[in-house]
C-alpha cells in the first residue's frame, strides 16, 4: 500500500484526528504504514490553523501507546512461533530472532524508548519486546515515554516549520539519523 503527501492531506482533511490516530496506531502495530509522516503532516496543518496541536499530540500519542501495546500483546501471546512461521515474509528468521533476543536481555528498555525515534524500529519493537517476554510494567513505561516524547518532539516541530512541509521533511529526515547516532552511543 502506498501513500503520497497528497492522499495523506486527504485523508486529513476528511478524518482529522481519527486520521492520525488510526495512522499511528496501524505503524505501532507493526504494519508498515506512514504514520509518523501523518503526524508531521497534522503538525504542519495545525501550524497552518486547520487542527488543534494538542489534540493532533494527544490522539498521536494515544495511538503510539495503544498501537504498541497491541504489537507487545501479538508478540507475546504468538512468542516464537509465530515468528518461526510467518518470519519469513517480513524477512525476520530464527537467526534474527535469537540476535534480537541476546539485544533485549541487554538494551531492552532503551530500545523501546528509542526505538520510537526509528523508522523500522519503531513498526517492531514492541513486537520484539512481546516476543522476548519483556516485563509488560517495564514495557509500558518505557513505550509511553517513547511515544509522547515523539509525538511532542515531531508534532511541536511540524506545528513550528508548517508552513514549509519540504524544509520539515529533511529536518526530520536529520533528527532521525541523530537519533540513530544517539541510540548507537547510547547502546555502546
Amino acid at each position: 500500500m502506498s501513500f503520497s503527501i497528497a492522499s495523506l492531506h486527504h485523508l486529513l482533511a476528511t478524518w482529522g484526528y481519527l486520521a492520525v490516530f488510526g495512522f499511528v496506531a496501524v505503524e505501532s502495530m507493526g504494519i508498515p504504514v506512514p504514520g509518523e509522516t501523518m503526524l508531521i503532516t497534522a503538525g504542519a496543518y495545525a501550524g497552518a490553523g486547520h487542527l488543534n496541536i494538542a489534540l493532533v499530540i494527544a490522539v498521536a500519542a494515544a495511538g503510539a501507546i495503544l498501537g504498541d501495546n497491541i504489537g507487545y500483546l501479538i508478540g507475546r501471546t504468538g512468542g516464537r512461533p509465530l515468528v518461526l512461521r510467518y518470519g519469513k515474509y517480513i524477512w525476520l528468521d530464527e537467526r534474527k530472532l535469537n540476535a534480537a533476543e541476546r539485544f533485549f536481555e541487554k538494551h531492552g528498555d532503551k530500545t523501546v524508548f528509542i526505538g520510537r525515534f526509528i523508522a523500522l524500529l519503531r513498526a517492531w519493537a514492541a513486537f520484539l519486546a512481546g516476543v522476548n517476554r519483556m516485563p509488560w510494567p517495564k514495557f509500558l513505561l518505557y513505550n509511553a515515554a517513547g511515544g509522547i516524547t515523539w509525538t511532542l518532539l515531531y508534532g511541536l516541530l511540524a506545528f513550528a516549520l508548517g508552513k514549509n512541509l519540504p524544509l520539515l521533511e529533511r529536518l526530520v529526515k536529520i533528527v532521525g539519523i541523530g537519533g540513530a547516532a544517539a541510540a548507537v552511543v547510547v547502546i555502546a
